[in-house]
């Protein structure tokens, strides 16, 4: 038996792998569009316009507030799918144990909880723009975090994600010197 790409490539499975990675793809993107734009520009409109204070603690009840949305959701979501009835099966599968498996699970929430918490921090104080960019940042740092603590491997998934997000770093910041350029020219005329 010869391995041929050819059979590979026109073969029904292979189709419909390549369908569901094409789904993915743009399921993502519409994810990360609606984030971005829409999301964390519905917060700063929301910091701004709607509740006009300056203080922290309106930070911390917008987070409570969505925080309390999103495990609605999520619980309804685990419910509805039947999914609970496999947490058991999954903790005493965990090889590290079940002491571990839930303090993964409490450690995961806490930091969520305090990048949900700095993301709108971010927000309320500089800019939404300034929080994708920090969003942005973490992509390229995260990986190379889990390289060097965890001797994780460098995946060529890991690489093009890593250089997708440092070229958005790149184009913010290349955009901030223009606009500064736009201000100093401005200030001079």
């Amino acid at each position: 038996m010869q391995f041929s790409f050819e059979k590979i490539l026109k073969s029904e499975i292979f189709a419909i792998v390549l369908e569901m990675q094409i789904y993915t793809f743009l399921w993502l993107l519409v994810y990360n569009i609606f984030y971005s734009m829409i999301f964390d520009t519905l917060m700063q409109f929301s910091f701004e316009k709607i509740l006009k204070s300056e203080i922290f603690a309106i930070v911390l009840e917008m987070q409570i507030y969505t925080s309390l949305v999103a495990t609605c959701v999520a619980v309804i979501g685990l419910f509805a799918s039947g999914d609970w009835l496999l947490l058991s099966k999954e903790m005493e599968e965990f090889q590290e144990g079940q002491s571990i498996y839930v303090l993964n699970l409490v450690g995961t929430a806490v930091s969520w909880q305090l990048g949900s918490v700095g993301s709108m921090a971010l927000i309320f104080l500089v800019s939404s723009l300034f929080s994708n960019f920090i969003g942005t940042l973490s992509l390229i740092v995260t990986p190379l975090a889990a390289i060097a603590v965890s001797h994780d491997k460098l995946t060529e998934v890991k690489m093009v994600a890593m250089l997708i997000a440092f070229m958005g770093f790149s184009f913010y910041i290349y955009q901030t010197y223009l606009d500064d350029l736009k201000v100093q020219r401005a200030r001079e005329a």
